[in-house]
């Protein structure tokens, strides 16, 4: 007989004849359409953006697998693919340095600290994309269009305002340099779904249970559903993120059942996060919490393995006979049990050993968490102490700019002195008149060269701005007119509230006989209408109703 060589090997034994690089550089083939809009839209500076990720990504993750004498692995191609993914999520103007910082946090902390391809826990372009968005998030949401700084589509459909569909679908909007236009990356997609690198599953269930959800909303708002629907899956990452970041291999379930359970909960959080969160844009966050319930996800819907559970055929009986049985065993085969149970029960503990806690590296575990905490923390400390007093410095030369611009005739500011009001007091009496969300933090006194008094400078915060606190320094003249008003705390959205520090804003408040201001929408008609900001109308409110307050100490005696 002729002899048989065979190999024996533990399984599994699926071969796929893709590598890691072709597949990655599928990717990066997918991306161009979506790329070369977004340079042809934005530019050299975010074509410079682009080079600096993806070389700041090959760069970092070279060094970091060098220094710790770990195989180099740029050539997958998967470094190329993060700086990418990571440069087209940023805004087409953000500073160099913060790009190159996104990319060491994508590749040192999010994939090498983790163990490097395979072993990250979130998708590395995503997780630098949110870490500067928490860092740098003025720069972050300061979005550029036809070299002017402007709104997103969706920021402006959530201010009630009105977009163009056909714009944002072929991507002559404002937004990242690649998320922008709904072609390009639909383009890019069926390119990964002719070479079988993704599946359809995750992005179209993804998409499906968000647009269902948007649409709800619409007909519960008496909105245009089908405009407004369109309008949400066209704009901002839902494309980007639902065809080439939550189907990434590493972060996304395996199991036919998780990759559902995965795409629906994705769809989910989006419209939690865009509809009710406090930004227009939800998909790097949704993407990433979902990455994190990954392994929860797998664990519920993993397959059982064959024939687990099973019992021999004719092992199953009656449970009356069972009982019988039972019931009718003699004395003696029971002694017999008796003696065997301690054979028995160890050749039971031999084939089923029971798993005993790893205490050691639960310890381990624990006290690597507190030393990282502990040098964080000290680091943190350290940092705050240097940086404590120049921020203390620069704040303070802001102030007294911001005072000598809103009170220009004064030669010289002090602070108002009083036995008999103090900013308690002034802070209870505006309140009392309604105005609970403002707040006087300083009083000063502007001075003429003869040392009279020409006006008082306060320094007030309202806390109902639509990004959060306005801090403004008012100057009010003896003759109680506004004489000029300064922004030094500032942070709407751009393209729409931020257009409240423009000058031709401000000024429809400065030198007006009025007592109380009011803001229309249709053009003002006298001295009290001020004209709303466009799409910004809360935080129109926030400063007419602090110029009131305002007015309010001065002609209402404090």
């Amino acid at each position: 007989m002729e002899e048989m060589n065979l190999k024996i090997s533990s399984s599994p034994h699926v071969r796929s004849k893709d590598t890691t690089s072709d597949i990655m550089f599928d990717v990066l083939v997918a991306l161009m359409p979506a790329l070369g809009f977004g340079l042809y839209l934005h530019g050299w500076y975010a074509m410079l953006l682009v080079v600096v990720c993806i070389g700041s990504c090959v760069g970092f993750e070279a060094l970091y697998q060098k220094k710790m004498h770990k195989k180099i692995t740029v050539g997958d191609y998967s470094a190329a693919v993060t700086g990418l993914l990571l440069a087209l999520n940023l805004p087409p103007k953000l500073p160099i340095w913060m790009a190159i910082v996104g990319s060491a946090f994508a590749i040192i902390v999010v994939k090498q600290l983790f163990g490097g391809l395979g072993q990250n826990f979130m998708n590395p372009a995503l997780g630098a994309r949110c870490f500067l968005l928490l860092a740098f998030s003025r720069y972050m949401t300061n979005f550029v269009y036809d070299g002017v700084s402007t709104a997103t589509p969706l920021t402006i459909l959530k201010s009630g305002g009105e977009v163009s569909v056909r714009d944002m679908f072929f991507g002559y909007t404002a937004g990242t340099i690649g998320e922008t236009s709904a072609i390009a990356l639909l383009v890019g997609a069926g390119y990964l779904l002719i070479r079988r690198v993704i599946s359809p599953k995750i992005p179209l269930v993804y998409i499906g249970t968000f647009a269902a959800c948007i649409a709800i909303y619409g007909v519960t708002k008496n909105y245009d559903v089908l405009e407004y629907t369109a309008a949400h899956v066209c704009g901002g990452g839902l494309m980007l993120g639902a065809w080439f970041m939550a189907t990434d291999y590493v972060t996304s379930p395996i199991t036919s059942t998780g990759k559902v359970i995965y795409a629906v909960l994705l769809g989910l959080l989006t419209f939690v996060l865009r509809i009710f969160g406090g930004s227009a844009e939800g998909v790097s966050y949704a993407i990433i919490i979902s990455n994190l319930l990954v392994p929860l996800i797998e664990s519920v819907t993993a397959p059982k393995a064959f024939g687990a559970g099973a019992k021999p055929i004719g092992a199953v009986e009656d449970s009356n006979d069972h009982k019988q049985k039972k019931n009718e065993t003699s004395d003696t085969e029971t002694e017999a049990s008796d003696e065997k149970n301690g054979e028995a029960s160890s050749e039971e503990t031999e084939k089923n050993p029971k798993k005993k806690p790893d205490i050691k590296g639960v310890v381990i575990a624990i006290v690597a968490i507190g030393v990282i905490t502990i040098v964080m923390g000290a680091a943190l400390g350290a940092v705050h102490d240097i940086t404590k007093e120049p921020i203390a410095e620069a704040e303070a030369k802001a102030k007294e700019d911001a005072y000598k611009e809103v009170f220009a005739d004064a030669a010289t500011i002090e602070v108002f002195a009083d036995d008999n009001i103090s900013i308690d007091q002034v802070n209870e009496a505006i309140n009392k008149r309604g105005f609970t969300d403002v707040y006087v933090d300083e009083l000063n006194v502007a001075k003429n060269e003869s040392d009279e008094a020409l006006g008082l400078i306060f320094l007030v915060t309202n806390s109902s701005g639509y990004g959060g606190d306005l801090q403004m320094a008012v100057g009010v003249t003896i003759e109680k007119r506004i004489c000029g008003v300064k922004f030094l705390k500032i942070s709407e959205t751009a393209g729409l509230g931020m257009e409240a520090q423009k000058p031709e804003f401000l000024e429809q408040f400065i030198d007006k006989p009025v007592g109380v201001f009011t803001y229309t929408k249709t053009g003002s008609t006298s001295d009290s209408e001020i004209d709303a900001l466009s799409g910004a109308t809360i935080t129109t409110s926030a400063v007419v109703d602090t110029i009131n307050a305002v007015l309010s100490c001065i002609k209402g005696g404090y």
